[in-house]
């Protein structure tokens, strides 16, 4: 896949997969990917054919989180506002351009796949790092390969997590703490551990086992498995993670607004090579 259009999508049987297609970056998000991540959403909930979807990604990595420093980064880029209503971010300052943006890309587009109503699986190998931690946080199943690792290390620059903030409620609140006061990576079998993993298998036996799962999934009824997925959601706000997100949404900006005041940039002068370097 080209650049411009940094999403595969196919059908297996009654499974979609929609796969991440930017390798050289290790899967990198910027915005034409979270659009086009959108479009093959929605074409797998239009398909009556589709059951279960898949969230891969293409190489050696799931994802390596928010695009801070590629090539093909595209913050200034127009998007269409999908998620949210709200103005565009172009042509906006401080504030106003990071806090429309990133409520739109990011907040707003996890909370609208959360709400797919279709069941989803993260299929994940290798990194799965901050944006993409979120990606696999919005979906109902985690399998992950006994060689992934994953991490949410923005609070080194000073940041208090990424915007889908769903860790407490995904890992408990004392792992969450862990992993974000630390920095750390955590193995795949640390995440099952903690319950935010579903499966953990053998690298070369993960897109068999992921598939598997999804056809024994498929079998269920439609309208029961996303009744189902609504109930459960529906669940998880009640504990509070809708409004508690909202909050730490609040807390994310005041954070760039700091770095902004005090320092160079929004990102506590942190880049993609500084954050490689410190464990990411």
């Amino acid at each position: 896949m080209s650049e411009a259009e940094p999403v595969a999508y196919e059908v297996r049987g009654s499974t979609a997969v929609v796969t991440m297609d930017r390798p050289d970056y290790r899967n990198a998000q910027n915005s034409v990917m979270t659009y086009a991540l959108d479009r093959a959403f929605q074409r797998a909930v239009d398909d009556d054919d589709v059951k279960v979807i898949v969230l891969a990604g293409a190489g050696k990595h799931f994802s390596a989180g928010h695009d801070i420093g590629t090539p093909g980064r595209d913050v200034d880029v127009h998007y269409d506002n999908e998620a949210i209503i709200w103005w565009d971010h172009v042509g906006r300052e401080g504030g106003d351009q990071r806090y429309a943006r990133e409520m739109e890309v990011y907040l707003g587009m996890c909370r609208r796949w959360r709400e797919i109503p279709k069941p989803v699986i993260a299929m994940v190998q290798g990194a799965c790092i901050a944006g993409g931690l979120m990606l696999a946080f919005v979906c109902d199943l985690i399998v992950a390969a006994d060689d992934a690792f994953f991490a949410d290390p923005v609070v080194r620059m000073g940041i208090p997590g990424v915007e889908y903030f769903a860790h407490p409620w995904v890992l408990g609140p004392r792992a969450a703490k862990e992993i974000l006061f630390t920095g750390d990576r955590f193995t795949a079998q640390r995440a099952y551990e903690w319950g935010m993993v579903n499966r953990v298998v053998a690298r070369d036996s993960l897109e068999a086992e992921t598939f598997a799962i999804a056809d024994r999934i498929a079998a269920m009824p439609r309208f029961g498995l996303a009744l189902t997925k609504r109930a459960v959601n529906q669940c998880e706000d009640a504990m509070g993670m809708r409004n508690g997100m909202d909050s730490v949404f609040g807390l994310h900006h005041f954070a760039h607004a700091h770095n902004a005041e005090v320092g160079a940039d929004s990102l506590g002068g942190m880049d993609a090579k500084s954050m490689k370097s410190a464990g990411s």
